[in-house]
């Protein structure tokens, strides 16, 4: 338990003066990949900025070719390289890409003393590939990472990896991205179009290029890899308006067939308590489809986190009810609503 609480202390800590970089706006102006940044800073104290594209691809573009080359030769050691984005392949100069643009967002992210940083498909000026590869291993080095300008998301994903830092199992970010509901068990597929952090990875990652029917850009390179079997969670954090809630909820990933037709680093599990009710569960208490997906961190973590930050932990697990869960959510608004105090 003491393990545990300095854990979430320590990710705590990180948080005081971090700052997040988002490239760009967020999807759409999605309302659940967004926030009140200012009331996020007050609360949590990490700020949260943005800066033009066109910066990352001056970043890029300044980077040398000699750097540029030696990163690609690092990829055909560590990775199973598709023949076509080896030295001498008809695609080597995507791999020559995906490898200048990482060295680019690292420098950016390096230089100005980032947590974390969020892209989003539909900025891409100045690039010619959507950040796949490059989110995917800066996140591997303990960046936060949030899609399509999920900022809260790449702060929690940032808390996650200093939490579970030197424990096995990996932490990444992860979106529910399909639904298996065969009549003899339903499941969830969890994976992105392209950022999925190896450290979750069962085995060596592939590193491949394949089309990506979004963004307008060239293919993209990205790691490729199933995510191991094992008692995992999916946590949230979201801006209520008045407040913030960190809502967990607690899975089993268990192992699927090959997947040749979703070309992506993914991760299948099976709901607590179950999938009807994790799914409504997730629904009411306002859970968002990015989360930060964990076999590292704990619900005790969190709850801890939480309490440091005072602000309230929802959890969807073993024993949890769909009215039990709705009569907690009442009494949380209350709660909260009357610990602020009464103001003039």
């Amino acid at each position: 338990r003491i393990g545990a609480w300095m854990r979430a202390a320590r990710a705590w800590r990180d948080w005081q003066g971090a700052k997040f970089c988002r490239f760009g706006d967020n999807m759409r102006q999605v309302a659940v990949t967004e926030g009140d940044k200012v009331a996020a800073e007050m609360k949590f104290g990490f700020a949260t900025n943005g800066y033009g594209v066109g910066e990352l691809a001056d970043a890029v573009g300044a980077v040398p070719d000699g750097k540029v080359k030696a990163l690609a030769s690092e990829f055909e050691e560590r990775y199973k390289v598709a023949p076509e984005l080896r030295r001498g392949g008809e695609r080597h100069e995507s791999l020559l890409y995906g490898a200048r643009l990482e060295l680019g967002l690292r420098a950016f992210l390096e230089r100005g003393g980032f947590n974390g940083f969020t892209t989003t498909f539909e900025d891409l000026h100045g690039l010619r590939q959507l950040p796949g590869l490059g989110p995917q291993r800066l996140m591997a080095d303990g960046y936060g990472f949030g899609a399509e300008g999920d900022w809260k998301t790449a702060a929690l994903v940032r808390a996650m990896k200093v939490m579970g830092e030197g424990l096995p199992g990996g932490t990444s970010f992860m979106e529910d991205y399909t639904y298996h509901l065969a009549p003899d068990g339903h499941q969830v597929l969890g994976a992105h179009m392209l950022e999925v952090c190896p450290s979750i990875a069962a085995a060596k990652p592939s590193l491949e290029i394949h089309p990506l029917s979004i963004g307008g850009k060239e293919d993209p390179v990205r790691l490729v890899f199933d995510a191991p079997a094992g008692p995992a969670l999916n946590a949230s954090l979201i801006d209520l308006g008045a407040r913030f809630r960190l809502l967990v909820n607690e899975v089993e990933a268990v192992a699927h067939p090959a997947l040749p037709k979703l070309p992506v680093a993914r991760a299948v599990w099976e709901c607590k308590p179950d999938f009807k009710t994790a799914c409504a569960a997730w629904i009411l208490a306002g859970g968002a489809h990015h989360t930060g997906y964990s076999y590292s961190v704990t619900t005790e973590m969190l709850e801890d986190f939480a309490t440091i930050a005072d602000i309230e932990l929802v959890r969807i697990g073993d024993g949890v009810t769909l009215s039990g869960l709705k009569q907690d959510l009442r009494a949380n608004d209350v709660y909260y609503y009357l610990a602020q105090g009464f103001r003039a």
